[in-house]
Formats: C-alpha cells, structure tokens, sequence
C-alpha cells in the first residue's frame, strides 16, 4: 500500500447529494434525519462508489455502517437469487445492528433483500431466506461456515465484501474463520475492510485480500458532548418499569427517548407507560414513514414528550428539546452509547443521559467509560418518598396556579351553595372535590419496603449493640453521623427563605428546583418546604441550619442548565391582597392536619405551602 493511496478524513464535508448517491437512498437519508455526512463517510463513499477497495481506520461512533453499506446499496441490482454483497460482524448484536441499518437505507428500494445469519436464531429463517435469494448477507462467522459448508451459501458470484470491526474479528479468534469465508468468495471482489485499530495482524489482512486500497483515518475525538450529564442505575431486570415510571414523575425533562433493544419492546413499553398515565409513543423500523414522520414532529412541536424507539430507528434523530436519553436496555455496543447520547444536548442545551444496568451487565459498563472518555455516576432509583414530595408539590401549584383563574368564581359560588344548603364544613367540601379528581388511583405510593439485614449487618448491629453498653454516650454521636446532615439540621422545624434567579419567564418549575436540589446538593425530598415560582424569581424553603458543604454546594447549582444565582431572601414579603406571608410557623403534617397558624376564615393566605411529612 503506497503513501500515495492514503488519505486522510478530515476535509470539508460535503452534502450526501455532493457524494452522487442515488435518488432512493437520498430520500431514505432525509426521512432517518441524516443531514451531512461524517468523516469516514464523505472520504469512504466516493472511493467504494469508483470500485476501489478501502481500508477505514475510525473509532466507534463514527458511521462506519452507512460509510459501506450506501455504496453497496448504491450499485446493487438486485432481483437475482445469488448473494452481491457480505458483511462479517463480530457479534449476533452488531450483525443485527448492521442489517437494520441496510433495512433503514433502502426504504425506498423494496426490492433488496437483506438477511441477519447468526448462532442462536432457529435455522429455519435462514433456509427459507436463502432458497428465495437475498442480495446482502449480514453474519457471524461461525455460522456463515455453518452454511458454506453445508452447500445452503452460495458465495461464488459475491460482488463486494466487507468486514466490520476486524480488530475485534481477530481478537475474538476467528482468525482461522476470515480465512475460510474468504477462500469461499471470487477473487474479483470488491473488499472494504473497517478496524477501529490497525495492528500488524490486520496489516497483514488488508495486504493479502485488498487490491491497493485507499486508506482512510478519522483522528480519535470525545465521543459524547461535554454538556451531557451520564448516570446509571443498578437494577434487576424486573425493577426497571416501576424505576422508569419513578424517574418520569421526579426528573425535570422537556422530552426524553427511551431506548430498548427490539422492535417489540418498543410496542410494549409504549404501552405500559400509556396505561401508567405517561404520554408515550413507540417508534421502530416496522412503521411506516407516514406514522414516523407525524411522531417525529409531534414530539419536535411539545405534543408528545415521551418515545421508546430503538437505535437505527432514531439514527438521525435531531430535535432540540430532548433533554433526556434513557438507556432501558443499554447497548451491548459503546457505539450504540454514543449514538443515543447523540440525541441529547443539542444546539447548546445541557443534556442528561440515564442508563439502566443489570448486575451481569458490568462489563458493558466499562467497556462504554474507555470508549467515551466519560465516567457514569451511580444514582439510586428515586424512592417512594422523593416521588410523593414532587407530587405533593405539583398538586400545591396546580391549585396556587387555579386560583388566579378567571374562571373561578363560578365555582366559588357553586361550593358556597353546596355548602349552605348541606351545611358542609368547606375544608369536607374542597377534600371531596381533591378525591373525585384523584379517582380511585391513590394519590401517594406506599413507603418503600425495609431492605432485608444481611447475616454481616446482623452480626454488625449485635456489635455495636455490644459497644454501645461499654460506652452509653456513643450510639447518639454514631447514629447523627450516619444520619443526612441536611435531615439533622432540619430537625428544629426552623426554617430559611432562599431566593432563586429564576422564575417562569426561565422556565423554571417546582419540579425543576427539586431535581436540581436533590441532584446538585444532596437534599432530600423531606428537606423542602414552600415552593413558589414567580414570573422572574422563585422562593424555597430550606432547613436554616445548612451544613457547610450543603451551603456551598448551594452557591454554584444550576436549575435548567441555567446559574441559580441562589441567596437568602430579605425578609418575609407581601403578596397583593393576602396580608403579611409568615416563613417561621410550625409546618402542618398530613396526619393530624395541624395547620400553621389559627386563621379567622376569610383571611387564609392563598400559596402558603407547609412542609410536607408523611
């Protein structure tokens, strides 16, 4: 291979039109989203397009599958009962991966038959695929020599061949394998050959079966934005609805992407979240384009702000304000991460990523932090205490909200009527309307069951139990260290009004101030007291005595991807028509409605929002 046949992948970025692609494909392009092409592909496409055969040297989450598989689509003729084009993949996922890509490209060319060959899946498919022809074969090796062997592959007419992720070939083995597929295939070929590494091994490779090929490098780079947050949360595989359903209720989103691994997951966990009372859509390959494009924009115009989709369905994605992605399953690939987290943080906006990991999935873990760069931080699934503070703080401004409602005094006198003519005590009268609009469906979730002590806990405790006796003054000391310090210092019920830059005109909400908090500085959902959002600031009741680290933490928070800008507020204030607003009253509890302070009816100060304890 000469100097001169190397290029490099880093000139100006055409249009997929400026590569002379196909109508049909150029179509398929724009419905997926695609716009320009990457790196690997503006230098890729023209050389496979003109015969030569390529050697692509790219890290993961470059686009090498459309870098290949457009040009391939581009020159097939297909129709014929003989495999044109083969793919090697590493793994049964990227195979998979690979060919719903194929499948993605040639939505406008139903005439190409593309077929998935891998170990695990029922030979039936197989057979029956390949006595009717397919145009491209998308496989693993071990079963592709499956089939050569037994005569079902017929190879000898192959038009252009590719191998995907040769480092990872050889590294899992299949050394001896490549070489028998490739023996099995014409020599007049067209071979592209793709490795995110280029060891002496896949030197040797590219020199034995390509025919002076172009080379292609696309210079590593940070996969993901820095304006994306990565978190992860341990779970069995039967937690993840009720820890999704969790996450919906207590983040801050605009509009997230839920992502799963299949076609049929997406279906069903749309629907699921449906009947949970989420507004959620699924999107996957099998949808026509006319659906697809109606969910697209609704979710692009705020009509729809949840979508379970897999990955090449939303290849391409762009919409702004996505500001979660949920990893429900999480790739089995680190170019499956970068691509989801790709759809968050988007024109400047600061993104969050939320992957779900099952104990055996570890490895996957740490296979996405070495490829990314980036390190994902534990979070515990939010508890049923965190979920209940953020409802009963929705449900207070709702009602805060209503009551400047024009509409409202038409009700006034409906309940006054109700009230005089069954001589019904109004706190009765506004409880029962709160129940008929809650239904059947409890308004609170039940507290989150004690873990059960383990043998080492157990014998842990009969320790300190022990110790305890021998020094009397110590259990106290032990338990407040162990205690949240924001949950001690919140013990005398005092206290402080804190000043918020934000308000409405920022977008800023309840819910947003709590998750920030919550996230940012460690609070707990018991820590908060009244919440008002105004049109430019927003006031929050906070435990007086915050530790240090909880105060300074405070000082640098950001609520919506915006500077808090958070101080205490001078004093209490006055709002218009209610009379003086009294921040250090005893807070009520919802056990024995104890209520702030004895108020002579007619002069109840409509936003005042007790501390919540259930």
């Amino acid at each position: 291979m000469s100097d001169d046949a190397s290029r490099e992948a880093n000139q100006s970025i055409p249009t997929f039109a400026d590569l002379k692609l196909s109508t049909p494909l150029l179509r398929a392009l724009d419905a997926a989203g695609y716009e320009t092409p990457t790196p690997i592909q503006a230098a890729t496409i023209p050389a496979l397009l003109e015969g030569r055969d390529v050697l692509g040297l790219a890290q993961t989450g470059t686009g090498k599958t459309a870098a290949f598989a457009l040009p391939i689509l581009n020159r097939l003729s297909p129709g014929g009962h003989t495999v044109q084009a083969l793919v090697l993949a590493p793994t049964r996922e990227l195979a998979l991966q690979v060919c719903e890509a194929f499948q993605t490209y040639s939505l406008h060319l139903p005439e190409v038959r593309v077929l998935p060959v891998y170990g695990g899946q029922s030979y039936t498919p197989q057979l029956h695929a390949l006595a009717k022809g397919v145009d491209v074969v998308v496989g693993t090796p071990g079963r592709l020599i499956d089939h050569i062997e037994r005569g079902r592959l017929d190879l000898s007419n192959l038009k252009y061949l590719v191998i995907d992720e040769a480092d990872e070939l050889l590294q899992m083995g299949f050394a001896d394998e490549i070489e028998t597929i490739l023996a099995a295939t014409p020599d007049a070929k067209q071979v592209a050959l793709f490795s995110a590494t280029m060891p002496p091994a896949i030197r040797r490779l590219a020199a034995k079966y390509l025919d002076d090929p172009l080379e292609f490098k696309v210079s590593g780079k940070q996969a993901t934005a820095d304006n994306v947050t990565h978190r992860y949360l341990m779970v069995s595989y039967p937690q993840k609805l009720d820890a999704l359903t969790r996450i919906l209720e207590v983040e801050d989103f605009e509009a997230m992407i839920v992502f799963v691994r299949t076609k049929s997951e997406t279906e069903v966990l749309a629907e699921k979240l449906r009947a949970r009372g989420f507004q959620a859509s699924a999107i996957n390959g099998d949808m026509p384009q006319q659906l697809r494009e109606r969910t697209i924009e609704a979710l692009r115009t705020g009509r729809l702000d949840i979508l379970v989709a897999t990955d090449v369905a939303a290849r391409g994605l762009d919409v702004d304000r996505i500001s979660h992605v949920v990893n429900f399953d999480i790739p089995t690939d680190t170019d499956g991460y970068v691509h989801r987290v790709g759809r968050t943080g988007r024109a400047g906006r600061s993104g969050q990523a939320i992957s779900f990991v099952t104990p055996r999935e570890r490895r996957l873990l740490s296979d996405i932090e070495k490829a990314t760069r980036q390190v994902l931080t534990q979070v515990p699934i939010p508890s049923a205490e965190d979920v209940n503070a953020i409802r009963l703080t929705n449900f207070d401004s709702a009602i805060v909200e209503l009551l400047g409602s024009e509409r409202l005094q038409f009700f006034r006198d409906v309940v006054t009527h109700f009230v005089n003519e069954y001589d019904a005590p109004e706190l009765d009268v506004a409880a029962a309307l709160a129940l008929l609009l809650q239904g059947d469906e409890p308004m609170l979730l039940q507290p989150d069951p004690e873990p059960e002590p383990s043998r080492r806990d157990t014998r842990k405790r009969r320790e300190t139990a022990t110790d305890s006796r021998e020094h009397p003054a110590r259990p106290q000391r032990d338990r407040e260290e162990r205690e949240p310090t924001a949950r001690r210092a919140n013990r005398g019920g005092d206290y402080t009004v804190y000043r918020i830059g934000l308000g409405k005109r920022q977008g800023i909400s309840p819910r947003a101030i709590v998750g920030a908090l919550t996230e940012q500085v460690g609070l707990s959902g018991q820590d908060f007291g009244r919440i008002t959002v105004r049109e430019h600031f927003s006031l929050v009741e906070l435990p007086t005595k915050l530790p240090t680290r909880e105060w300074k933490a405070l000082q640098s928070v950001r609520i919506a991807g915006q500077p808090g800008d958070i101080t205490p507020d001078q004093g209490p204030r006055h709002s218009s028509g209610s009379g003086p607003r009294s921040y250090g009253e005893k807070p009520r509890t919802y056990g024995d409605r104890t209520r702030r302070g004895e108020k002579p009816r007619g002069e109840r100060v409509y936003g005042d929002k007790p501390r919540r304890k259930y």
